[in-house]
């Protein structure tokens, strides 16, 4: 006999957000929009600054800036589109326009971070003079924005999944730019211009680290991979331990449409009974997916099984 006792969730299931009306949407994009322009300012100012100064470092914390000003760039496009209503060509929304962004991304960064390791290299076999005073000025601004944006960002964090990855990425920033003070103030006060190369490599691999990731996963999700919390096997005995009705699940198909919204197809068997028997026990299956899984668009194709007389 199976057990038909409720098991914890498989994974902390968090609903991609939707905007609600139009003054959610608002307010996001505001907290976006501050974010952006001070964001985007202070790479420029960094860009300048670093070759102003001489500084590598801070070239490559103008690099790390622009992975997250397009993190935040990236966040504003989805509740853009996220307030679009879906269209017959487009029934799923605009959501995976947003992965095609980020597979741009990704690439540009490991672009950017060649760059600043070829150039590390070069700056530790042949050092170049480094003004510490301006290097710590420069890095100190970009310090305090990425402070800023960071409390900007905190609250709504807090309740929305999109907000919280920008969030993320904007606090790895604010500890790169503590790294460049650092190194500042050790020129400032020593003269020890490998400094500035050192820190600077190892933003670009944290740079690296992050656009690997980032590279991955719209791959994966462009790929129609099957996410990597999930397996066919726990979708099953899942639907069939919560819904009894149903006696085999096959034909199991999962995919992201985009970051953290799954979509899913499966054949499910059971016995022969009138249609609207069969809509009820639909509607448990997918809540069973929903609150599981996360899976709030699952097909369910169903079929009768002869059992013998």
């Amino acid at each position: 006999m199976r057990s038909h006792s409720h098991s914890p969730k498989e994974f902390q299931c968090h609903y991609p957000q939707r905007p609600a009306d139009s003054a959610y949407c608002s307010l996001e994009q505001r907290r976006l929009i501050i974010s952006i322009v001070i964001t985007g300012l202070t790479m420029v100012l960094e860009i300048i600054g670093g070759i102003w100064s001489g500084s590598l470092a801070l070239l490559s914390d103008a690099g790390h800036m622009f992975s997250h000003l397009f993190a935040l760039g990236v966040s504003y496009f989805a509740i853009l589109l996220a307030c679009r209503p879906a269209t017959e060509e487009q029934s799923f929304g605009f959501y995976r326009a947003e992965i095609l962004a980020a597979l741009a991304n990704g690439i540009t960064l490991i672009i950017i971070v060649v760059w600043i390791l070829y150039e590390a290299w070069e700056r530790l076999q042949h050092p170049a003079m480094v003004s510490g005073t301006h290097m710590f000025i420069i890095a100190t601004i970009g310090l305090i924005v990425n402070a800023i944006t960071a409390l900007l960002l905190r609250d709504a964090s807090h309740h929305d999944l999109n907000i919280r990855g920008a969030f993320i990425h904007v606090l790895g920033d604010l500890g790169s730019s503590v790294g460049v003070v650092i190194a500042a103030l050790l020129i400032w006060w020593t003269g020890w211009a490998a400094i500035d190369p050192i820190v600077s490599a190892m933003i670009a691999l944290v740079i690296l680290w992050w656009s690997g990731k980032v590279l991955w996963d719209a791959v994966r999700i462009l790929l129609q991979s099957m996410p990597r919390h999930l397996t066919h096997d726990a979708i099953r005995r899942a639907i069939m331990d919560e819904v009894p009705e149903v006696h085999d699940v096959h034909h199991i198909h999962v995919w992201e449409l985009t970051s953290h919204m799954y979509v899913m197809t499966a054949h499910a068997e059971v016995d022969d009974m009138p249609l609207s028997s069969v809509a009820a026990i639909r509607e448990r299956v997918q809540t069973v997916l929903a609150d599981r899984f996360c899976i709030t668009h699952a097909d369910i194709q169903f079929e009768t099984v002869d059992r013998g007389s």
